[in-house]
C-alpha cells in the first residue's frame, strides 16, 4: 500500500517560527563562543582549523557579533 497524502508544510508563524528564530540565535552565540575557545587555545593556525572542522565550525563562525 502506498501513502498518497503529501506530508504538511511547517508553519512559519506564531510560536513555532519564534522558537526557530530563538533556537537559530541561540545555536549562533554558542558556536561562535567555541570557535574564539578554540581559537585562544590552538597552538598554531593548522591546529586551529583542524579543531574547528572537527567541530562543524569555521573561522567565520568565531567572527560573527552576537
Amino acid at each position: 500500500m502506498t501513502w498518497a497524502r503529501t506530508p504538511l508544510a511547517e508553519p512559519d508563524t506564531g510560536t513555532f517560527a519564534e522558537a526557530k528564530a530563538l533556537e537559530k540565535e541561540h545555536s549562533t552565540i554558542q558556536n561562535s563562543k567555541a570557535a574564539r575557545t578554540v581559537a585562544c587555545h590552538a597552538t598554531d593556525a593548522l591546529d586551529c582549523a583542524d579543531l574547528l572542522e572537527m567541530l562543524g565550525l569555521t573561522a567565520a563562525d568565531g567572527k560573527s557579533r552576537v
